[in-house]
């Protein structure tokens, strides 16, 4: 058994090493995962949990606006999908909407793939396919 204080140590290590992008897919998960405990609690008719979940969701939903470059289109059409992604978690809560987080997961799964394959690429490609798509949105 790892003591409390060890294991804290090591997850706060493992935070402070992860890339920017490792970091957006551990968010991710964690909304994946709160989405979950929230439907599972609405199941439960456990009004404080679910919203103890679903807050937690929205709140790494903020997150992950709240660190958005919103000069570049990419930028604009994530902040875009979490400000709608806000909003359900909002409605759903407000209305115990098991089909709301329901439609909201396989986005949230979606969007975690994409940057999983991001992950993946040399950074060479990343860094070409961002100039080619700043080329193509400035000769829009």
């Amino acid at each position: 058994m790892i003591p409390g204080n060890v294991y804290s140590s090591y997850k706060k290590q493992a935070v402070t090493t992860m890339t920017p992008i490792e970091i957006v897919i551990k968010l991710y998960d964690e909304c994946e995962r709160q989405m979950n405990r929230g439907l599972f609690f609405m199941e439960k008719k456990d009004i404080e949990n679910t919203n103890t979940s679903l807050m937690k969701a929205m709140e790494i939903v903020g997150a992950l606006r709240s660190v958005l470059d919103l000069d570049i289109a990419i930028g604009r059409d994530l902040d875009a999908l979490y400000e709608y992604f806000a909003h359900e978690l909002i409605e759903a809560n407000i209305k115990k909407d098991t089909e709301k987080v329901k439609a909201l997961l396989p986005m949230v799964a979606d969007l975690k793939d994409a940057f999983l394959q991001i992950s993946r690429m040399p950074k060479e490609q990343i860094h070409m396919q961002a100039m080619q798509n700043s080329a193509s949105a400035v000769a829009m």
